[in-house]
C-alpha cells in the first residue's frame, strides 16, 4: 500500500511486479478520464516516456465497478514502455500487472479525492520503498483547484448499476454497498 496527497486513504502497487530500478519514478501527467480514453492516447503515440498515465473515474462510483486495466498495461507494453512509464488509476488490476502500475486510489476521483483535480503536466511521484505517491502541487493549489471542481456526471442513472454507483463504498473500504 501506498499513502501521500494523490492517494489520502491509500491504493495498491504489486511490488512483485516492479523491478527494484523503478521503485522511485517521477514523470508528467497524461489524464484521461476513462480507459478507453487513455487506450486511444497510448496507441496514439500521446504517451511517451517518463509519463504518468493518470486513468480517473473509473473507480466503484465512476465506473460504475472497478473495470480491470487489462488494455492500458498491455498497450504501455506494446509500445515499450512498460518500464518507462507508470500507470496511476482508481479503477483496478489483475495478478498479472507488471511495472509502476498504481491502482485503487482513494479516494477516488468520483468522491473528490485530489487525483480528480491532476492536469496534464503535473508531476507525480511514485517512492514504492517509502510506501509514498504524490502530486508535486502545494496544498494551496490543491485547494484552488478544488475550488471549481465538480464530478462527472454519473455514466450510468437509470437501473441496478445506477443504484450500486450511489450506494457504493470506496475501494478503500472494500467497495461494498453501504
Amino acid at each position: 500500500m501506498l499513502f501521500g496527497n494523490l492517494a489520502q486513504k491509500g491504493c495498491i502497487v504489486k511490488t512483485a511486479g516492479v523491478h527494484e530500478s523503478i521503485f522511485r519514478f517521477e514523470g508528467k501527467a497524461c489524464v484521461y478520464d476513462s480507459q478507453e480514453a487513455a487506450c486511444n492516447a497510448i496507441l496514439g503515440g500521446e504517451v511517451k516516456a517518463g509519463n504518468v498515465v493518470v486513468i480517473r473515474y473509473e473507480g466503484p462510483k465512476g465506473g460504475p465497478g472497478m473495470q480491470e486495466m487489462l488494455y492500458p498495461t498491455s498497450y504501455i507494453k506494446s509500445m515499450h514502455l512498460g518500464a518507462q512509464c507508470a500507470l496511476v488509476t482508481d479503477g483496478r488490476f489483475s495478478g498479472g500487472t507488471r511495472g509502476p502500475c498504481i491502482g485503487h486510489i482513494s479516494p477516488e476521483a468520483m468522491e473528490g479525492g485530489v487525483i480528480a483535480i491532476v492536469k496534464d503536466g503535473d508531476r507525480i511521484r511514485i517512492d514504492i520503498a517509502k510506501r509514498k505517491i504524490d502530486v508535486l502541487l502545494s496544498d494551496k493549489e490543491i485547494k484552488d483547484r478544488f475550488s471549481t471542481w465538480k464530478p462527472l456526471k454519473p455514466k450510468i442513472t437509470k437501473g441496478y448499476l445506477a443504484r450500486y454507483a450511489k450506494m457504493v463504498t470506496s475501494a478503500g473500504t472494500g467497495a461494498v454497498m453501504k
